[in-house]
């Protein structure tokens, strides 16, 4: 071994502190917080590791210090999880384009929407751990790739089957992603509280699907090729924030392989929390409902019944929903969960009433209205719904009751959409909403009934 540098007077003192830390730290590290990070003469000089290990080590170390980390890391997830649901409601001011190029029916635009629930379930019920194994990273730029290969279906779609495929890539993508990205903001934020983590990932949820609708509707109403230039758009937005994912800090300190990773789903509700359960459930149900009510079947109320034919209003309405959600959730941190997901089931109801009457009426004024309202709803939905279950949850079931709760609101985001599409085939576009503002009634009255009874 070659013999060490010797210690210059200056690093003496504390020396043997350091040495005693050396059994439970990196040697860089401590040398790192200490001394600012010097050159690697001061690393040797401390006696601790030969010239090369300390050489060798020093390299890695300084590999770390080129990645994004702090603000600038959680910035890049907060973006990457936007990004994602971006892909998502892209498709919402494209959907009249497609059903008047590919010649399909309003019962078949429901289904191209609701299908992209089947990638979100698979994520969820096969792929819920996977950056839990293989590192936040590694599962955030796999999520990446899948929403690349979707947006390429989407780009190059001359049938139905290529939006149907393309949606479910989208929805797995989303899924893996979301997971990821949630739980390393987590872990990026320093302290106890980890409160912060869940209102920037909701909050950039919103936001990403409100940008999506805004730029395709722009651009489907402003600019040529508007099944196409979306989504070229898209995929330069996503190979930029792919590259900084590239680049910032993975978490998970022991991260392993894909191989490691199990596909055996595990999903209950314990009998205990099943009546609490309820209501949180039924409201996750009702807030995506509204939600996929205005990305799937918003634009054709708008061109159909309110006459309003701008891809960039509809674009821009469901912007209005996403953003007044996003602002929504960032500014009622201080309500309790329980109060959260009281008001949310309160206020479905005059959103819903709102929604039929600007379609009786066709009144664009009373439909910014309820959008407004309905971004509350969903919001504090959303986030209520989920903090009660997080509460009523055993911590050695968690997983499992919150990917319930989960499959709740996916299930709400297809099923209502789907139903609405049969109805306007057999009725008309007003009945279909009467019916869905009832169930929406309905379900709020007795989600009260159960959180007013059982929710603490």
């Amino acid at each position: 071994m070659p013999r060490p540098v010797p210690c210059p007077w200056f690093l003496l003192v504390g020396r043997q502190k350091l040495r005693e830390d050396f059994a439970q730290d990196h040697p860089v590290r401590i040398v790192r917080r200490t001394f600012g990070g010097w050159n690697s003469a001061i690393i040797q000089a401390l006696c601790l590791q030969p010239p090369e290990a300390a050489m060798t080590s020093y390299a890695q170390t300084m590999t770390r210090d080129n990645e994004l980390g702090g603000g600038a890391a959680m910035a890049v997830v907060a973006a990457m999880i936007a990004a994602l649901f971006a892909g998502s409601t892209a498709l919402t001011p494209l959907y009249v384009i497609y059903k008047q190029a590919f010649g399909f029916s309003q019962v078949t635009l429901t289904l191209v929407y609701a299908v992209y629930v089947v990638g979100n379930l698979a994520a969820l019920l096969f792929f819920g751990r996977l950056s839990d194994v293989v590192g936040r990273r590694p599962a955030a730029l796999a999520a990446m790739g899948v929403a690349v290969v979707s947006a390429l279906f989407f780009l190059f779609a001359e049938n139905l089957a290529w939006l149907d495929i393309a949606r479910i890539l989208s929805g797995l993508g989303i899924g893996v992603g979301a997971g990821a990205g949630t739980a390393w903001l987590a872990e990026l934020i320093e302290g106890k509280d980890k409160s912060r983590a869940a209102v920037i990932a909701t909050s950039t949820n919103f936001v990403g699907l409100g940008a999506g609708a805004l730029m395709s509707g722009l651009l489907a109403q402003y600019a040529p090729w508007p099944l196409r230039l979306t989504f070229a758009v898209y995929l330069v937005l996503l190979a930029l924030v792919t590259l900084l994912i590239w680049r910032t800090q993975e978490t998970v300190s022991r991260p392993g392989r894909f191989s490691e990773v199990s596909l055996r789903p595990r999903l209950s509700v314990p009998d205990d929390i099943r009546a609490q359960f309820v209501a949180p459930a039924v409201t996750g149900f009702g807030a995506m409902a509204l939600v996929g009510f205005y990305a799937a079947l918003a634009p054709s109320i708008l061109a159909q019944q309110l006459h309003v034919i701008n891809h960039a209003e509809a674009g821009g309405l469901f912007f209005e929903l996403s953003i007044v959600a996003a602002i929504t959730i960032v500014g009622t941190t201080w309500l309790s969960s329980r109060s959260t997901m009281l008001a949310a089931l309160v206020l479905m109801i005059p959103t819903v009433a709102l929604i039929v009457a600007a379609q009786v009426y066709a009144s664009m004024v009373l439909m910014i209205v309820a959008t407004a309202v309905c971004g509350v709803a969903a919001a504090l939905g959303y986030r209520g719904g989920l903090q009660v279950v997080n509460q009523i949850a055993p911590a050695d079931r968690r997983a499992e009751v919150v990917s319930a709760f989960f499959i709740c609101c996916f299930c709400g985001n297809a099923l209502p959409v789907i139903g609405i599409g049969i109805l306007s085939s057999l009725a008309n576009a007003t009945i279909a909403s009467l019916a869905f503002a009832g169930m929406i009634v309905v379900f709020s009255l007795v989600a009260l009934g159960f959180g007013a009874k059982y929710a603490r």
